[in-house]
């Protein structure tokens, strides 16, 4: 990291966490964040889904919520961007305050409630979305809406034309009552609406679940079912969670979804378990936790075939891509794997 970005960081941790980020995505628009290029190398360019990616390192969804800063982030280093959630209406979200950094645990709370400029002006700016970099779209549901399965469709059908995959997010704990769709008959429903919409794209396109990391045993098997008798093309595990447990900050009796270090262990082991479960016939992404070569690596050999991270570069800045990118390429190298894929999975057992 250099003495700028770690100043500029240092100052950010002085202000309000939702503050802060925004003043992050306005560097990152004017082209002021650390900018690391095409990163990769033969042995981490890989296939996900159809998707060519240069490297396994993705940004997950919630980091740039209206797709406003995609010319930066395409500079980034990421091997993949994901965007939103977007819904069909915008909607403000839930009162402030509502992001929360837990500095000590490396973590945060939130509970934005799916703020957003809603479908029209997301769309708007995915029409000239830079298209040298692997995109997709979190698609959501508003909160006061009458059929909110059906608002996963509406996004995908307006916006996915000029996606690259989307992701059906049934996981966020801040909406009401959202998490229920995850139950199988809901789910089995939602996602043949969401399916029946990529049809009707003119480039259709891999369409991704995300899912809890509360899932109980009889809640993941449900949905490894549900996801192979579907169509869908893979999962993306996990989310924030619900669980508070070692937390000694004061703000862990805040309401919403933490996400950070806290996460890794709970969500790496779910995503072990899926990949138990569905025997490598769907690829699996791992977010959760993930802030270092060591934890991407370690999701790699639970069975992920990628990784996302988000809340890692509050704390580790922008320059954190790179450095986790380059990392796992000599962690790959060290143990003699040729490829990402050579090492997908070869770890499960560890965590299971």
């Amino acid at each position: 990291m250099s003495l700028i970005e770690r100043a500029g960081l240092a100052v950010l941790h002085r202000i309000d966490p939702e503050a802060a980020h925004g003043l992050a995505m306005l560097a990152l628009k004017t082209g002021l964040a650390p900018s690391a290029g095409p990163l990769t190398s033969e042995r981490l360019r890989c296939s996900v889904a159809g998707l060519s990616l240069a490297n396994p390192v993705g940004l997950a969804a919630g980091f740039d919520k209206n797709a406003e800063a995609l010319p930066g982030l395409a500079k980034s280093g990421f091997g993949f961007v994901e965007v939103g959630a977007a819904t069909p209406r915008p909607q403000p979200g839930n009162p402030k305050p509502r992001l929360f950094r837990l500095t000590q645990e490396q973590a945060a709370i939130n509970r934005f409630g799916f703020n957003n400029d809603g479908m029209e002006a997301i769309a708007g700016r995915l029409a000239h979305r830079p298209r040298d970099m692997v995109l997709g779209l979190n698609l959501g549901a508003n909160k006061d809406s009458d059929d909110r399965a059906a608002d996963f469709a509406q996004v995908l059908a307006r916006c996915g034309g000029d996606l690259d995959f989307a992701t059906v997010n049934v996981s966020s704990p801040n909406t009401e009552k959202l998490r229920d769709l995850q139950g199988k008959d809901a789910l089995s429903a939602l996602l043949a609406g969401v399916l029946a919409a990529r049809d009707g794209l003119a480039k259709p396109i891999p369409v991704f679940l995300k899912i809890a990391p509360d899932l109980d045993e009889a809640g993941l098997t449900d949905v490894a079912e549900v996801a192979l008798a579907s169509g869908i093309d893979g999962i993306i595990a996990t989310n924030t969670t619900l669980s508070r447990e070692g937390l000694s900050s004061p703000f862990a009796a805040q309401a919403g979804g933490l996400s950070g270090q806290p996460l890794f262990e709970k969500s790496t082991r779910v995503l072990a378990r899926l990949s138990q479960l569905t025997e490598g016939r769907l690829p699996l992404i791992g977010v959760g936790g993930v802030g270092s070569a060591e934890q991407a690596y370690a999701k790699i050999r639970a069975g992920a075939s990628a990784v996302q991270v988000y809340t890692a570069l509050v704390f580790g800045g922008m320059s954190l891509v790179p450095e986790i990118v380059r990392g796992l390429d000599a962690l790959l190298q060290r143990d003699g794997f040729a490829s990402v894929a050579e090492a997908v999975g070869t770890g499960r057992e560890d965590w299971l």
